[in-house]
């Protein structure tokens, strides 16, 4: 199988929807997604908010990975925070995952990120063994939290 890796461009945005669409179901928060063309080219391509790396697979999209900076105020580095990961279920097996976490890995060293951050769905028992095998490791002793909706809009419109 021929695997290349692309940065994606603001034509491959329908393709990037589609794959974020995919993810969500393969999540079961399908109903969660309201990302739109229009908003995905806004905040990849116009705020430049996150980038994606597209894979393909004997030339046919096969998956993708989509992450931002962020930064750590105790190393005093740049971090990667690594938002989504998906390979479509019909080429897994085929270490096109693995190929974009090695390509992540490089960018963030590249860029002299300290670390890499991500989620995984606490009943994702094969993306959680398959992390591990990288030498990742779950951080147990932290929440994460996540303030969204009308308790983000009533927060911002506090006087305080």
């Amino acid at each position: 199988m021929d695997i290349r890796l692309v940065d994606a461009t603001e034509q491959d945005v329908p393709l990037i929807v589609r794959l974020i669409k995919d993810l969500a179901r393969y999540e079961k928060l399908e109903h969660e997604v309201v990302a739109t063309e229009e908003s995905v080219r806004d905040s990849l391509f116009v705020k430049r908010a996150a980038e994606t790396v597209l894979a393909y697979a004997d030339g046919e999209p096969a998956g993708y990975a989509m992450f931002f900076q962020t930064f750590s105020t105790f190393k005093g580095l740049p971090g990667m925070y690594l938002e989504d990961l998906y390979v479509e279920e019909r080429f897994r097996g085929h270490g096109i995952g693995r190929l974009l976490l090695t390509h992540l890995a490089r960018i963030a060293v590249a860029r002299g990120c300290g670390r890499m951050d991500w989620a995984v769905l606490d009943w994702n028992a094969p993306a959680i063994g398959f992390y591990k095998t990288l030498g990742a490791a779950p951080v147990d002793d932290w929440t994460i939290f996540r303030l969204k909706g009308e308790p983000l809009r009533k927060l911002a419109e506090k006087n305080v």
